[in-house]
């Protein structure tokens, strides 16, 4: 093999061989040599690779010949990274992900459902930190999403069109185009995205509600249907403008239009109608500024409405609820960063810069009796007050880090943030370490040791003195204006073997963790989920990814994931807790490539978890199997998709809580779903074989 390699560079004089450049029109070489800090590693062809407190994966190489056609979905096929109660986890924890190292001021739902309307082919690569350093503006765990600009190239213009058909009980439906524009110094992109369609899901509710001042136990037998329908446009325009040599100009703008009407019917002890509408609407536009000498500027603005409207008639034993109520919420917000980083001598870097970032939370929940209304009665049910806020935030971050490479093996990287909050409630200031150490041992073997301090700040809606109810009203969602942000610290060790093996074992310290949690009341028939502040969370974990392929037919990879965990809350109402639990996650993922003719790929999927805890709920084992069949033609510009998604309909997680006198079951309906989409590309979308070496993916 090394002989091979010396041949090439002598025939080809290079002195190195960068992966996407060993592409050839008939097939990939099966060996190459990979540029490391000071290290030459000859080889496999990697998937990972290690830099100063980050692993950079070739996740186009990952996802290749596999039925992914969007960023939500590409991101689920790294090690480690799993889709846990509807968003994405790393190492069975949280994890940020960002697009091009620019964090936004989208919430975590909006930023998933941007990815899920992006082209996976958008891709150039993925950098995963377990923790992210303070210049990148992230604490804790991130996945910075790498996008191809190409600029320098010559003009051209590349798109791919999209649509998808998914029935799951009822019918979704999506649209999808997207355009990249390349021309000398200047790259454009273009998306827009309309999801569309009906939803339908079933609860059966099975609790035995205590009451205090009668010491009588009420039996509650619920059957809730909910019927949906959903329209979502969603727009990014994307510009970069390069000035000079490390000199460039950068415009994002993110827009969507979102309306969502429910029709609920609840039927047992509860008989009750729900009727509910919303309408959103975002705008996010981000500007950045690079200079060569290693300044960076940028503003963010963000501008986010949503009103909705309810309208519940309800009955259960002697109490009735009937009322209309409406509630707006509208934010405002802006982040302004100034950074720098300089080179130094002998393997030196420094970094420092602030972040500041403001918002105004404008919110309203007025609630109208129809019943007094229309009759001129008394009250029938008591509503909660009126809710109008004007909220104002303020986060003022400063920070400052170094990294250093020590000759060939060893490289560090560590930061130190001060952070000061503002808000009605709150008043403070904290300080945030993170440092990584990365360790080269040999060829193909990285060490990894990192410590990150983190905090997270609750959702605008949670610290809102709001009452809203669930289903029938028997179920109440209730604000908590003292909810403190918590405070994470996590230590953590990666192995990462041959450059493909992933190894990684951590410990973490959530201070003031915040969930929302079930409480039924014993002074009234009322089941009151509330966001609350525990003592703390603590959780260790192991994880180990293992890919393994059989001749050229099989590419697969299986992750395997145990963790401890142990929450405690002195002062949660009356029932303080102290609990702990060991549980485990299974991931496997396995692509087949079919000995026919045409280019198809059988793709199989599978995921299980065992019990798990949060709070006083327990929460039983779940798992999904998943298959899908890809076949692509037309060289490759035409990929047409089907799938069958949790075959067995046991995905769905159903909560229980059996602890003091609390008792209540929620069964969720589960239902399988199968779908196809076909994508079409134009204009050379995927990759072409290129004579130079990119630099598009180097700072």
């Amino acid at each position: 093999m090394r002989r091979m390699v010396l041949w090439l560079l002598a025939t080809m004089n290079l002195s190195s061989i960068h992966a996407q450049e060993m592409k050839t029109d008939s097939l990939w070489a099966d060996s190459l040599m990979q540029t490391l800090p000071e290290v030459m590693v000859v080889g496999e062809r990697p998937v990972v690779k290690a830099s100063a407190g980050k692993l950079e994966y070739d996740l186009p190489r990952l996802i290749e010949g596999k039925p992914v056609d969007n960023i939500y979905d590409a991101l689920k096929e790294l090690p480690g990274v799993a889709e846990m109660n509807g968003g994405l986890t790393l190492g069975a924890r949280g994890v940020t992900v960002v697009l091009d190292g620019k964090v936004t001021n989208m919430s975590t739902e909006q930023l998933y459902a941007l990815l899920k309307s992006m082209p996976a082919d958008r891709i150039e690569r993925v950098d995963v930190m377990y923790n992210a350093p303070a210049r990148y503006q992230v604490r804790g765990a991130m996945i910075d999403v790498r996008l191809k600009h190409r600029i320098g190239d010559p003009g051209a213009l590349q798109g791919e069109a999209y649509a998808q058909y998914n029935q799951r009980h009822e019918a979704s439906f999506q649209e999808r185009a997207s355009l990249l524009y390349n021309g000398g110094k200047f790259s454009l992109d273009f998306l827009y995205s309309h999801t569309h369609g009906k939803g339908f899901n079933t609860t059966d509710k099975e609790a035995r509600h205590w009451q205090e001042a009668e010491n009588k136990t009420y039996l509650i037998e619920n059957h809730e249907e909910v019927r949906s329908r959903d329209h979502t446009h969603s727009f990014r325009l994307g510009t970069d403008y390069q000035l000079g040599k490390d000199h460039s100009l950068s415009f994002v703008y993110n827009g969507s239009y979102h309306t969502r009407h429910v029709s609920q019917h609840t039927t047992g002890t509860q008989t009750a109608k729900n009727l509910s509408n919303r309408t959103s609407w975002l705008h996010n536009g981000r500007l950045d500024y690079r200079t060569p000498i290693g300044l960076s500027a940028g503003a963010e603005f963000t501008w986010y409405r949503t009103p909705g409207d309810q309208r519940l008639i309800s009955e259960m034993e002697d109490s009735r609820l009937d009322f209309y109520t409406e509630d707006m919420q509208r934010i405002n917000a802006w982040k302004f960063y100034l950074s720098q980083e300089h080179t130094l001598k002998n393997g030196w870097g420094l970094n420092y810069g602030g972040v500041y970032t403001t918002s105004v939370d404008h919110s309203r929940q007025l609630y109208f009796n129809e019943e007094r209304r229309m009759k001129n009665e008394e009250l029938v049910g008591e509503l909660p007050p009126d809710m109008r806020s004007r909220r104002r935030e303020q986060t003022l971050n400063v920070y400052a880090g170094f990294n250093k490479t020590f000759g060939q093996k060893l490289m560090l990287d560590a930061s130190l943030t001060g952070e000061w909050y503002r808000t009605p409630v709150w008043n403070e200031w904290d300080m945030y370490p993170v440092f990584n150490l990365t360790y080269l041992p040999a060829q193909g073997h990285i060490l990894q040791l990192g410590f990150n301090s983190d905090k997270a700040y609750p959702a605008y809606w949670e610290v809102q003195d709001a009452v809203s109810y669930l289903g029938g009203g028997y179920s109440e969602i209730q604000g908590n204006p003292l909810l403190k942000p918590s405070k994470d610290y996590q230590l953590s060790l990666s192995y990462i073997l041959k450059s493909k093996y992933v190894f990684t074992a951590w410990f973490n310290h959530n201070k003031d963790y915040t969930v929302q949690t079930l409480y039924q009341s014993p002074r009234e028939l009322l089941e009151i989920y509330r966001s609350v502040n525990f003592d703390f969370l603590q959780q260790a974990g192991l994880q180990a990814s293992v890919p393994f392929k059989v001749g050229t037919w099989l590419d697969s990879r299986l992750t395997l994931i145990g963790t401890w965990t142990r929450q405690k809350d002195s002062d949660f109402y009356d029932l303080p807790f102290d609990r702990h639990t060991w549980a485990g996650i299974a991931v496997l993922n396995a692509t087949f490539k079919l000995p026919v003719k045409p280019d198809l790929r059988l793709t199989l999927n599978g995921f299980c978890q065992t019990g798990a805890i949060q709070g006083i709920y327990d929460l039983p084992a779940s798992g999904n199997l998943d298959l899908s069949l890809r076949y692509a033609f037309a060289r490759g510009n035409c990929i047409l998709t089907t799938w069958c998604k949790d075959i067995f309909e046991t995905a769905g997680v159903d909560p229980q809580i059996r602890y003091g006198r609390q008792w209540v079951t929620n069964d969720y309906s589960c239902f399988r779903s199968v779908g196809v989409s076909f994508a079409w590309k134009f204009g050379g979308y995927q990759e072409k074989k290129r004579e130079g070496v990119d630099t598009s993916r180097f700072k």
